[in-house]
Order: structure tokens, then sequence, then C-alpha cells
């Protein structure tokens, strides 16, 4: 089965402008996919293509010769040329600064690259003004629903892409555990040194048991026995090949807020399944709530506007709320629930809409329950997560207005 991505009449669009096309993402997120659609189109309306993978030997190989003579080669009788994974060129930078700037050739490049880290490395100059980039997630459920599986399925198996094709639970679970020990294996082992793998496997997991929750690199350095730094380098690591997102804290009016802290989810419910070892069905969970929260950050973060933020807020004495959402710096409160039995507003939200009154709206979601509740004027409003991505008027406050 082929998946229709959201994203694709975006990048089709893209094809029209002159600069260069990125997509970075996590492995298995479905670039190389997106770029065989985008060649395919290009073909369809006669356009002369070219395409190489450098994970492939034979295009790494033609890759790494002399770049001039690469040069002529390459731009000869092209309209459009893809790169997949062109984080392994060495000199990528170089190179794509020298089509984009040769006017005669009129060549549109599109590449893609799963780590930025790799891709800053190669990139020594810079193409500012020169290329566009994209982010490529993995499937949001409204496309996943696409395969017509429940909305628990794909909280336990996650959205990477070839687990569409995949017939048996078993062949998911091996994909999974596959993706994560490629990642491991290929990428990281590229970025960290060897004799420290067990200490960022042991980061993944502690990670994976305690997302949501705020972490403190002193507490990670003193458990992984590492220094401060490492912890410190190992995140960034994670977070610079697409695979954690980092959510810090909303500070404002309030002198007991936590103004420093910060809180890490990783990029795929499925993969976090495979750090944890457990494809337990979402009904049998203890960790519904985390599961939940996950997955409603990444709903955020695929939806969230350029003039957009994500954050979350507490204060010392216990009141928190899951994700603070500010466009123009107006804020929204969400905040996800695994056992709402009635609608009732959280406590938490009490507090912040009493000392913040610019608030622009209040969300509850989860399971079971929709519906409105006001509160000293404030709409707060209860949505179901399976609900979120077909809620146009939710969705309304991501729209990238003036």
């Amino acid at each position: 089965m082929k998946i229709k991505r959201q994203i694709l009449p975006d990048l089709l669009e893209r094809l029209s402008n002159p600069e260069i096309l990125i997509l970075m993402g996590a492995r298995q997120v479905g670039k190389t996919f997106l770029l065989n659609e985008l060649e395919k189109y290009c073909i369809k309306k006669k356009k002369k293509t070219k395409y190489f993978n450098l994970e492939l030997p034979e295009d790494s190989r033609y890759f790494a010769k002399d770049i001039v003579a690469l040069y002529e080669e390459i731009t000869h009788e092209v309209d459009y040329l893809f790169i997949d994974e062109f984080q392994y060129f060495n000199n990528a930078s170089k190179f794509l600064k020298a089509i984009y700037d040769d006017k005669r050739l009129k060549i549109k490049v599109i590449a893609s690259g799963s780590s930025s880290l790799e891709m800053h490395k190669h990139l020594k100059e810079s193409l500012a003004g020169r290329k566009q980039t994209r982010l490529i997630r993995p499937l949001s459920y409204l496309e996943f629903n696409q395969t017509k599986e429940k909305f628990s399925k794909y909280l336990q198996s996650g959205g990477n892409p070839g687990l569409v094709n995949q017939k048996s639970f078993e062949s998911k679970i091996e994909l999974l555990k596959e993706i994560l020990q490629t990642y491991i294996m290929k990428d990281i082992k590229a970025l960290i040194k060897e004799e420290n793998i067990s200490a960022f496997n042991n980061l993944l997991y502690n990670l994976a048991s305690s997302q949501g929750q705020i972490i403190s690199t002193n507490s990670l350095a003193l458990e992984l026995k590492v220094s401060n730094i490492t912890v410190e380098s190992y995140l960034d690591i994670l977070e610079q090949t697409y695979v954690l997102y980092k959510v810090p804290s909303f500070a404002g009016n309030l002198s007991n807020e936590l103004k420093k802290s910060k809180k890490y989810y990783l990029y795929d419910l499925g993969v976090r399944n495979a750090i944890l070892n457990d494809f337990s069905s979402f009904e049998k969970r203890i960790d519904k709530g985390a599961i939940l929260e996950t997955y409603l950050l990444h709903f955020l973060i695929s939806n969230c506007p350029q003039n957009g933020e994500i954050r979350f807020w507490r204060t010392r004495s216990g009141d928190e709320i899951d994700f603070v959402f500010l466009k123009n710096r107006k804020p929204y409160i969400l905040e996800a629930k695994s056992k709402l039995t009635k609608l009732e507003i959280p406590k938490p939200f009490h507090t912040f809409i009493k000392n913040y009154p610019g608030l622009q709206g209040a969300y509850v979601v989860n399971l079971n329950l929709e519906g409105t509740l006001d509160y000293k004027g404030l709409t707060v409003n209860f949505i179901k997560y399976e609900n979120l991505e077909l809620d146009d008027e939710f969705k309304s406050i991501f729209k990238n207005d003036q």
C-alpha cells in the first residue's frame, strides 16, 4: 500500500523554485519515497533527471572522484538532480553552491539527509539564500489512518512508513528494532567513541522510560557515570539526528515558575517501544499518559507554524501543564489526559488562566470525551486524540497568520 504524504503537494510546489531543496529527517521516515515521487513527477513533465543514493557503494564511489570531473559529468543534460543521503558527500557545499550559482545551468537540486551534524560538517560554505529545508517526520495519524488501522495500533507501532506493508505484528517489531540498530551502529558510531556506545544506549533507555518528565543532565551524568558535557553532547546528537525533541519551560509572570527546565520526547512511539522492548497493546500499558502526551507533542510539532513555539509550564508548588503553544508570543494551553471520565477543568488551568489574562485558548485532549466548559470567560475545549487531525476549528490556531 502506498500512503499519500501530506507534505508532498508542498514539495511539488517547491520544484519550480530555484533554491536547493533539502529534505531532512530521521531514518526510515520516507525521505527516499518522497524523492522518488518528486522524480516521477519531473519525468512525467518530460524533464531530464539524475538520481543518486550515496549509501549505495557505486554512487558513493562515483561522488568520490575529482570534483571538477564530477561537476562536468553530473551537470550535463539534466534539469533535476536528486541526491539521497547527501551528508556523506564531503564536498557538498562547494558542489551545490557551484551548481546554484551557475545560472546557465538552470538545474534544480533536491537532496535528503538524516543528520544535520554530518550536513553541517560538509556544508563548510554557507548556502544561505540558496536552500530551502523541509523536515520530514513519521506518518501522522491522519496519514496512518489510510490503512484503516485503529488509533491504538498507531500508538503501539508508531508512524514509520515502512511498517505499513509489513504483514505481521512480528515483522513490524523486527523492522523497528532494525531501524534502532541501524541508527546506533551506523549513525551514532560515526559520531561518538566506540567505548561510549554502552552509555549512549543507557541514555536512550533512560529518555524513553522517563519521557515527558523533567530531565536533569546532572542526574543523568551521575547515573551513566559520564560527565555533564558528555550527556549534553549525546542529547545534542539525538536532536541533530532528528531522534529527540526538546521542549523548554515557559515562564512569565510568576516568581515560582520553572524557567530553565527541559523535557525530552523521542520522535516516534514505535521506536520508543523498540528502545523499551515493550510492544504490548496500548490497553495493557502502564505508561498510557506518557504515550498520549507524546502523541500530542508530535501533533503540535507537525502543525507548529514558523511564528509558533512549544513549551511546558510548571511551578515549584506542583502546578503543571503539558504544553504551552505560543503563536506570536500569545499562549494556548494543552493538557493530555489518559483517564478522564467527565468534563472537568484541570486545576493547573485555573492558576494559569488567573495569571495570564492574555490566554488565547485552552484544550484538554483525552480518549473519550468532547465538549466545552467555561471558566472566567474562557472556553475550555475537550477533544479526543483521534479527532485532532479532523477538527478544523482546533487546527486553525496553527495557521501562520499575521
